[in-house]
């Protein structure tokens, strides 16, 4: 199976991969082996979307890991001995442009010293008034362990989440059905959308929109056997 080795110590399993039997490749890959923990899986994603992912431990956070080790995860997957897990995604639309997320996408306030305020609307319907804060952070279920659960003190299994980030809004979080659509509008700016632990970002400034919902592509990752 043709593999490209991805994380920051990646060189360190290339031995064991190739002895397992994978060929090392850079380009054309089957999979995808992410050496690290769940911040390689959203890099490792952003930089292969939807190609199959192997994933290694390399770090005490990596919530989709095997409990095997490496090396049997690796003679595993080259046997056929697997299923796949898909892990959908979210968008975050700025006019043509759009993120995507694993784990999350967040609104935030460019400038830390100012809140911003903005508007919502779910399923088209505006949800209370002009909020005043931070921002806003909308998870999938397993980004819902993330920032997400920093904010609220929750995790969700099922659905949208959506986590208001020092806000004068009460609720502190809402968990939506996962077909539902979040649009943002910032009338006092500015403000930054960022996607996982993307470096791209898109900047709102007042009078612009952001529309997040479930994407229609997903993570698929192997599960040993």
């Amino acid at each position: 199976m043709k593999a490209v080795l991805f994380g920051t110590n990646k060189e360190a399993v290339r031995t064991l991969a190739e002895e397992a039997g994978f060929t090392i490749v850079e380009n054309d890959p089957e999979c995808v082996i992410s050496y690290g923990g769940d911040g390689t899986l959203m890099r490792s994603e952003s930089a292969y979307p939807k190609v199959l992912k192997v994933l290694l431990r390399d770090s005490s956070i990596c919530k989709k890991c095997s409990a095997f080790s490496n090396e049997e995860v690796l003679k595993k997957v080259i046997s056929g001995s697997y299923t796949t897990e898909k892990l959908w995604k979210l968008e975050a639309r700025v006019g043509d442009k759009i993120l995507r997320a694993v784990n999350d996408v967040i609104v935030h306030n460019q400038n830390p010293r100012h809140g911003i305020r903005y508007t919502l609307k779910i399923q088209g319907k505006p949800f209370g008034k002009v909020i005043i804060g931070d921002g806003i952070v909308v998870a999938t279920p397993f980004g819902s362990t993330a920032y997400y659960r920093s904010i609220t003190d929750s995790y969700f299994e099922v659905g949208i989440g959506l986590a208001f980030n020092n806000s004068t809004e009460q609720a502190d979080h809402i968990v939506l059905k996962d077909d539902s659509v979040i649009e943002l509008e910032v009338s006092r700016g500015p403000a930054v959308v960022f996607a996982d632990n993307d470096p791209e970002e898109l900047i709102l400034q007042d009078g612009d929109q952001v529309l997040i919902k479930r994407s229609e592509e997903y993570t698929e990752i192997v599960c040993p056997l």
